[in-house]
């Protein structure tokens, strides 16, 4: 069974840095697509970033190219999201997501992710 589980989330002010981390101790992510999504309030769900485990091959939504990085420890299994420059604007919860298939692929659509974790709730202050 899937359990992701993300933390690192919290309240910063803007221009600071957190590191998001996704990690599930029951299986590996070796095969398979992962991805940070978010969700602020009042508003629906909105790619993020993601990355093929196997691959490294990444994508990101236009408004944090350059200031989020997605990456994956393999020891640790873990999932990251390391994210700089926050701004107000990104403020929301965050989940990570994996597919329910092993695939080569990477997605930005939340249909195509099978497992979702409990979000982790990041506020940036102006």
């Amino acid at each position: 069974q899937v359990h992701l589980v993300e933390s690192g989330g919290g309240l910063v002010k803007a221009g600071d840095s957190l590191r998001l981390s996704c990690a599930d101790s029951g299986r590996s992510f070796s095969g398979y697509s992962m991805g940070w999504f978010r969700q602020a309030s009042g508003k629906g769900r909105e790619f993020v970033a993601t990355i093929n485990w196997n691959s490294g091959i990444t994508q990101y939504t236009d408004s944090v190219l350059g200031r989020f990085t997605i990456s994956r420890d393999f020891a640790e299994n873990t999932l990251y999201l390391q994210m700089n420059s926050l701004k107000p604007d990104d403020t929301a919860v965050y989940y990570c997501a994996v597919s329910g298939y092993q695939t080569p692929m990477i997605s930005v659509s939340p249909t195509d992710y099978a497992y979702w974790g409990r979000g982790t709730q990041v506020t940036v202050s102006s």
